[in-house]
């Protein structure tokens, strides 16, 4: 995290130096799949606030999740000129196809948290999926290392919940091939969606008759759907739940007992870098990235940030210090006698 963070400052004060000294105004289009999860809404404000600080302008749109619309919208912003497209795509393999377009009219495109398929995408940018799949797992497993296990994934349109699946994997097989973990479910929520996640869970506890310990769930939004379905069977806070994105909501239910970990991937971090990327691709500026990541049609150059596991234990040295939420914020539900003190 250090190493990220050392790049990150080193090149914002290179970057200020170079860009501050431009008079252009440059426009970049900020393709958006939704806004409707809360940190969709973190990612567009800072992103916005960032690019304005160096001169820019931003267009944002967002599609709910409608491919047809989102690649309209793109087309849109390409013809009203703008300099650099940054995408977040509800579908990385049909999304891929705007590319092309965008080149042919001198428009370089940076897919964000979300890899654009099977085209000649100029740059990504995310936090690694696998590692924080396996994250997730790990948590789990060190906790139950046998038992039943749910695995409840994100969207199977998103190539990010297939990685974090990968990223789970890579832990559980050993337990799975060993007979310590039985996989007694394994669905997708469209859309990420709390309510398929909840109709997900209500069936899987049914036909297990609520035998179940675990719950891999890939997101905040799937977590917090699978609780829903837990606490009508009164076994919330007894069945692990994994999550991320430290949704403020997650980060309650983690201080309430009853989601076991989330997986913070610090906002401000891939907001503000990524604009950075935006307006330096603009002005011919030297991107600096760390890795590349495969889409089908080439090894593409990707800056990776490092997530952050957060569970009751370190919530306050992370999520709270970082003030992405606040103490009053994520305690609310709690008895103010058993809030941490904060020196």
């Amino acid at each position: 995290m250090k190493k990220v963070l050392t790049f990150f400052l080193i090149s914002l004060v290179l970057f200020s130096a170079t860009i501050f000294a431009a008079k252009d105004e440059i426009l970049i289009g900020l393709s958006m799949c939704e806004l409707q999860l809360e940190r969709w809404q973190k990612d567009r404000d800072i992103f916005v606030n960032t690019a304005e600080k160096f001169g820019a302008k931003v267009i944002v749109q967002s599609s709910n999740n409608d491919d047809l619309l989102q690649i309209s919208q793109v087309e849109n912003m390409i013809t009203q000129g703008v300099d650099v497209l940054v995408i977040i795509a509800h579908d990385g393999n049909i999304m891929g196809s705007v590319v092309k377009e965008a080149h042919a009219n001198g428009v370089p495109v940076i897919a964000y948290d979300r890899l654009l398929m099977d085209c000649d995408l100029d740059y990504f940018i995310t936090f690694d999926p696998i590692k924080i799949g396996e994250y997730q797992a790990k948590y789990l497993v060190e906790r139950k290392p046998k038992g039943n296990y749910f695995l409840l994934g994100g969207s199977p349109t998103d190539n990010n919940a297939h990685l974090v699946r990968q990223g789970q994997m890579n832990v559980l097989q050993p337990y799975i091939d060993r007979g310590d973990i039985k996989i007694v479910g394994d669905q997708w929520a469209k859309n990420w969606s709390a309510q398929e996640a909840m109709n997900i869970i209500e069936n899987a506890l049914t036909a297990t008759k609520n035998q179940i310990d675990a719950i891999v769930a890939s997101n905040d939004s799937t977590a917090g759907g699978a609780i829903e379905a837990l606490k009508e069977q009164g076994l919330a806070g007894k069945v692990l739940v994994s999550g991320q994105d430290a949704d403020l909501v997650a980060c309650q239910r983690i201080v309430e007992g009853t989601q076991t970990v989330t997986v913070y991937k610090p906002i401000k971090d891939i907001a503000t870098q990524a604009a950075i990327m935006a307006v330096s691709i603009a002005k011919d500026v030297h991107i600096i990235t760390n890795g590349k990541a495969d889409n089908g049609f080439k090894e593409v150059p990707t800056f990776y940030l490092e997530p952050i596991p957060v569970d009751i234990n370190n919530i306050v040295d992370t999520v709270i210090k970082d003030g992405f939420h606040s103490l009053e914020e994520v305690y609310k539900n709690v008895p103010k006698s058993q809030w941490p003190k904060i020196n």
